[in-house]
């Protein structure tokens, strides 16, 4: 039987109807009160109980569906789906999230070089094509699952970084540590298939989708500190964003 959400809707508010419901069914989810695999009160009994129309209830769910949080499946009917990690729109790592998300961060430090080149890297930093980086790749798991795999070029002040650091905290906690404190981002966000060694590590089927990032970090006074190329893996992982008007 579908657990039934406690919902205010400020019928008098200038926020939709629809995404105030939206908000308030997906704090359920992210705190726990709706598990992965729950069913979902179905649109009518949800419009009947609330005093809301049935299209406001079908856009509030829409949105749910279109973040992941919940699936509709023919003969089953909607639920929660499988736990997904969130991050929002905000400069944080994926240590980070995974923490805030009640998750167990685990990493693999696939690459630490501390002599790497990259004409991309370069470019961004504003140095030389041939000026040594330094790049860490490494693959972040939430418990056993493995989510992402996180390569990074930084500039040469990196170079100290203990490896055993890398493993056990987030790249951020690190950089604010020898100075570098990354302030605003500049995030591409896009998808693409996995190669095979990506599906062998993040243990995906061949058809399955990854969710890139590519991220130009800078810190308060505009100077370029972090070159990021990200994969997540699309079924574990969502990113939020909410805008404004202008």
């Amino acid at each position: 039987m579908a657990e039934t959400v406690p919902v205010v809707i400020e019928r008098g508010s200038p926020i939709p109807l629809y995404y105030q419901l939206a908000q308030q069914l997906t704090a359920a989810i992210e705190d726990g009160r709706l598990k992965p695999g729950d069913p979902f009160e179905n649109e009518l009994a949800m419009a009947k109980r609330l005093d809301l129309s049935r299209p406001t209830v079908r856009r509030a769910i829409a949105e749910l569906v279109q973040r992941g949080l919940v699936t509709r499946r023919r003969g089953i009917g909607t639920t929660v789906a499988s736990e997904v990690i969130h991050r929002r729109d905000e400069l944080t790592s994926l240590y980070d999230d995974l923490v805030r998300s009640g998750k167990k961060p685990r990493t693999d430090l696939l690459d630490f070089d501390r002599f790497a080149r990259s004409p991309i890297a370069a470019e961004f930093f504003g140095v030389p094509k041939n000026t040594d980086l330094v790049f860490v790749r490494r693959l972040r798991f939430a418990g056993d699952v493995p989510l992402s795999i996180l390569s990074n070029w930084l500039l040469p002040v990196a170079a100290g970084f203990d490896e055993t650091a890398l493993r056990e905290r987030g790249l951020y906690a690190l950089m604010r540590e020898i100075g570098v404190r990354p302030a605003v981002a500049q995030q591409r966000i896009g998808a693409r298939r996995p190669t095979a060694k990506e599906r062998e590590m993040l243990r995906t089927d061949r058809g399955e989708p990854l969710l890139t990032m590519t991220r130009r970090a800078f810190d308060d006074e505009g100077h370029p500190v972090e070159f990021g190329d990200h994969v997540y893996r699309a079924d574990q992982y969502a990113i939020e964003i909410t805008v404004h008007e202008t």
